[in-house]
């Protein structure tokens, strides 16, 4: 197996470098030269969500909660078509008519450089706990099914990450992408009959376990459920990830297809993970930690051949995922705040060196964090709480009203992470008495209102950039 890995990671690298001699400036680098038509948009986007969360961490999600672990990724999926018929083609005018690169240069020009700063500043230190759940994510996989020491993993995985994604940018993940994205569906609609053969089937995984909320599908609870809702749905829209993708949209029909298909394919993929993750805690329920369920179904559960393609699978699962959030990575350290900080004047080339070089420097500190980190869920709500409840509410209403402000989106970020690390650091949770709210949740709300009330009690006229 780990020989099948090794190939496959060669031709990765080589596939990038081949790509990235095409990348001659920032603007291939950043948005591709604006050329994505429907179906290139389609594997970008999906390559970038299915990643260690969606793989390895709705699996082990499911080990412990069964059905409702769907949640997870259904959420996405529903953010997706937010972004596909509502917030992405707006945006895209914009970014268009002003040749913006990242979702930062909007958020300057619509607000202020302090308030695109202060989010660059925060989505830098998300980022970097999402790319080291990634390469965490590869480590797991590896060490269960590979016998890979879990700090070789993580390196490898950094390794070839950063190499093709450097070579190339945008424009390289997005041709690699079309080949993870193959093998990733391949891989778990293969994996999935064997894993549920081995358990029994439904009724085997029934039979096994015994408990009503393991098959329900709200079974988890309403204040995790809301609480992914409410952090993830946002997240799938926002993300400067996946709207800096969407900049790279030959039109708006481009736009709606390919990232609708996204989100349809997301919707339905997510049963997938959830019942490997459930025949798995069928079949060995005394597992040490929920993360190696995936690659505990991998390893026992498949026949040699079946297991070598779904480790493909999530291997190529982690690593497109993982070259997105360089990709972000990028895009808030160069030019969302080097360019737009200390050199403005910088130029193109220098842009596009500077993005290869900080991609590689990533690549390291994401190695030192993933090493440190408990478990991949771990990594990832740190990123999207972070980003939910700082430019949720600052988007939604700097796209649809003139009338909001740059003090009303600065308070509005400030205060609901403030509320959010408070009340995570505290352990509280807002009890409503009928639902219970989690911290994320409770700070996405305040911004909410914040920037709601400043909005009306302090307007600023602002003509759209449309």
């Amino acid at each position: 197996m780990l020989a099948f890995i090794i190939l496959y990671a060669v031709i990765l690298i080589l596939l990038g470098a081949f790509i990235g001699r095409r990348a001659k400036s920032a603007s291939d680098f950043f948005v591709a030269g604006r050329n994505f038509g429907s179906g290139l948009l389609f594997t970008t986007l999906i390559a970038a969500n299915l990643g260690a969360g969606s793989t390895v961490g709705v699996t082990a999600l499911a080990y412990q909660h069964g059905l409702s672990a769907w949640w997870w990724i259904g959420s996405a999926g529903i953010g997706s078509m937010i972004l596909a018929f509502w917030v992405g083609p707006r945006i895209w005018r914009i970014a268009r008519e002003h040749n913006y690169y990242t979702l930062s240069d909007y958020l300057d020009a619509r607000y202020s450089k302090i308030f695109s700063g202060i989010i660059s500043f925060m989505m830098a230190l998300g980022t970097l706990a999402l790319f080291s759940g990634q390469l965490l994510g590869i480590a797991w996989i590896l060490e269960v099914v590979a016998d890979v020491p879990k700090t070789q993993g993580v390196i490898a995985g950094a390794v070839v990450t950063t190499l093709y994604f450097a070579a190339g940018g945008l424009l390289s993940s997005a041709i690699v992408n079309i080949i993870e994205v193959a093998v990733i569906l391949a891989g778990f609609v293969i994996a999935l009959p064997y894993v549920l053969t081995h358990s029994g089937g439904i009724e085997g995984i029934r039979s096994a376990v015994n408990s009503v909320a393991y098959f329900d599908f709200f079974g988890m609870g309403s204040t995790a459920i809301i609480g992914y809702i409410v952090m993830l749905v946002p997240s799938f829209f926002i993300s400067p990830g996946l709207i800096g993708k969407v900049f790279a949209a030959r039109d708006e029909r481009a736009i709606k297809t390919g990232t609708a298909l996204n989100g349809l394919v997301q919707l339905v993929f997510a049963v997938i993970p959830v019942i490997i993750g459930m025949a798995c805690f069928a079949v060995y329920p005394d597992l040490t930690r929920p993360d190696l369920a995936l690659p505990a179904a991998m390893k026992n559960m498949m026949p040699f051949w079946a297991a070598c393609v779904a480790l493909g699978a999530v291997f190529a699962a982690e690593v497109s995922t993982a070259d997105t959030v360089l990709y972000m990575l990028a895009g808030s350290l160069v030019n969302d705040l080097y360019r737009r900080f200390i050199n403005p004047g910088i130029s193109d080339n220098k842009l596009l060196w500077a993005s290869r070089c900080v991609s590689l420097v990533c690549g390291v500190i994401g190695v030192v964090l993933a090493l440190r980190l408990e478990s991949i869920i771990s990594a990832l709500t740190i990123f999207y709480s972070l980003m939910s409840v700082s430019l949720a509410a600052p988007l939604i209403f700097g796209l649809f009203t003139e009338r909001a402000s740059n003090t009303g989106a600065i308070l509005s970020a400030l205060c609901g992470i403030v509320l959010t690390l408070y009340m995570t650091y505290n352990g509280i949770t807002a009890d409503l008495g009928f639902v219970r709210l989690n911290a994320s949740t409770c700070g996405i709300i305040l911004s909410f209102v914040i920037i709601s009330a400043a909005t009306l009690l302090m307007p600023r006229r602002y003509v759209r950039q449309e």
